[in-house]
């Protein structure tokens, strides 16, 4: 049950995604007034069209979004979101050998874990109807905030309804309205106006990048018979060294693909069918005419948009008691760790831990201290998360590596064995793989990327051991052959075989 705390603030939220309506529930559950302020339409109409006028990539729940979902003490609502999720235990991989389709699973975790293919319809509908039965929550819906003054703590919005025309004789923009707040939390994504008008406060270090990669969705369809047409419990890939086609299921039994590949390559493909068809049938064999018709393989390419990938990294996150930015305006990822949704959540997890540790919902402070309280909170939110972000920021780009090539080659699979099996059997070493450490815990981003490495090192020097010993074995089958192996060829051998695993295995070593 949450607290009652006395001596109400008022908070401005930007953006009624899921990280900002989960913003609200936690900033209402400790007794602020709370005023949520989106661009678009009522989210849960199915006439909204979103940004990017198409559906956004499906959303892979993990433990970090968990927790921070159930920090918002409303089981019911997070019962109704777990219930339509559907748990992807591993990776189904899929390839063509000598013209023989296959497919191979890859476990996730050794202890059966699983990540929560979750549509974000179902998750933000959920959010919007809680924030709606809250009393001290405020929903304000086609508002688009058009500045903002950090000093005297007020902002501006337009509020424009769809369809709406001015007046004759009248200018063409919208009347502004004005708000007044305590604190604004940004969470209005990649293209933040918070994060722009925070910009001319703070001195933000601010890192904008789009990689050489674009995406298009695609939908397998259920089958005749109305279930799927693949297995449900994976995340499907379809590798292809510079690109992929990925496939993860959804509750009405279809499958919300995504092709990901450079724009060089998409301009091939946009030249004729026949490139789109030739480059499937080599590429992601079993996709057409098995589970996509070419039809409707054509039909979706040419009609939903190709948009770029874009990675963001921001420091600070916050200006003074007056202003913070969560999700993807202060760190918009990439989403091959299907961290994005989980790094947002946590984001409020961590900032209200902050907020209560730091005394700002104490039940007896001045306005002033309040306002301290706020600040050394912002300041250790932006301390913590900036280092965490920046660190999922660059794991994430790693990833796509992975997924569109890492995971076929034996290198790969022999370092994911090995750490499974100390995971397994040895438990009292505390080994995880990377993976499972990112996806199944709530450890630091950072931490993570440290103790993996510490990790990786201590598997290369088993590796050399295990090699030395090796070229040790060899030299006394050659001292016992000696005149029949030349010394020099066998050195140079092994000294190439170590050097070349060493590399591969662990590249950052």
């Amino acid at each position: 049950m949450a607290q009652d705390f006395p001596r109400k603030q008022k908070v401005v939220i930007v953006g009624a995604g899921p990280v900002g309506s989960l913003a609200a529930l936690y900033a209402a559950a400790r007794g602020d007034d709370v005023e949520l302020y989106e661009l678009r339409g009522d989210l849960r109409d199915p006439t909204t069209i979103p940004l990017n006028f198409t559906k956004s990539i499906n959303l892979a729940l993990s433990e970090r979004g968990i927790t921070s979902l159930k920090g918002s003490h409303r089981h019911e609502m997070i019962d109704k979101v777990l219930d339509d999720a559907i748990p992807m235990h591993g990776r189904m991989i899929h390839g063509r050998d000598n013209g023989e389709l296959w497919e191979a699973a890859q476990a996730y975790d050794v202890h059966g874990q699983a990540i929560n293919s979750v549509d974000r319809g179902t998750l933000n509908n959920a959010l919007l109807d809680e924030l709606e039965q809250t009393p001290n929550v405020k929903l304000f819906f086609n508002h688009k905030l058009t500045g903002a003054d950090f000093h005297s703590n007020r902002a501006w919005f337009e509020r424009r309804l769809p369809g709406e025309v001015p007046l004759p004789g009248s200018s063409n923009r919208v009347p502004e309205i004005e708000v007044s707040f305590d604190y604004l939390i940004g969470a209005d994504g990649a293209h933040s106006a918070s994060r722009y008008h925070m910009m001319k406060f703070s001195r933000v270090d601010y890192q904008q990048e789009y990689i050489d990669t674009l995406w298009c969705e695609f939908q397998i369809p259920p089958s005749d018979s109305g279930d799927f047409r693949i297995s449900p419990n994976h995340l499907h890939i379809w590798p292809g060294k510079e690109f992929m086609f990925i496939a993860l299921p959804s509750p009405d039994k279809s499958f919300t693909c995504t092709l990901f590949a450079p724009a060089a390559h998409y301009a091939q493909l946009e030249s004729s069918p026949q490139k789109l068809f030739e480059s499937f049938d080599a590429n992601f064999p079993g996709v057409t005419p098995n589970l996509i018709t070419p039809e409707a393989l054509e039909e979706q390419f040419k009609e939903n948009p190709h948009l770029p990938l874009i990675s963001i990294k921001s420091k600070p996150h916050h200006y003074e008691h007056n202003v913070v930015i969560v999700g993807d305006a202060a760190h918009a990822i990439l989403p091959f760790y299907g961290q994005g949704l989980n790094a947002g959540l946590e984001d409020i997890r961590v900032l209200f831990d902050f907020l209560d540790k730091h005394g700002a919902y104490e039940l007896t402070t001045s306005l002033e201290s309040r306002r301290e309280s706020r600040r050394t909170a912002f300041q250790a939110y932006t301390d913590q998360r900036t280092a965490d972000a920046h660190a999922i920021n660059d794991l994430s780009k790693q990833n796509y590596l992975e997924m569109r090539w890492g995971v076929k080659t034996p290198l790969y699979k022999i370092r994911k064995s090995i750490e499974e099996a100390l995971d397994l059997y040895v438990p009292s070493l505390g080994w995880k793989t990377q993976y499972a450490r990112v996806s199944f815990s709530t450890q630091r981003y950072s931490d993570v990327v440290k103790v993996v490495s510490r990790q990786g090192s201590i598997l290369g020097y088993g590796l050399v051991s295990v090699v030395i010993s090796s070229i040790a074995v060899a030299g006394v089958l050659m001292w016992k052959n000696r005149g029949r192996i030349s010394p020099v060829s066998m050195l140079q051998s092994s000294v190439w075989f170590l050097a070349d695993v060493w590399t591969r295995v662990f590249p950052k070593s």
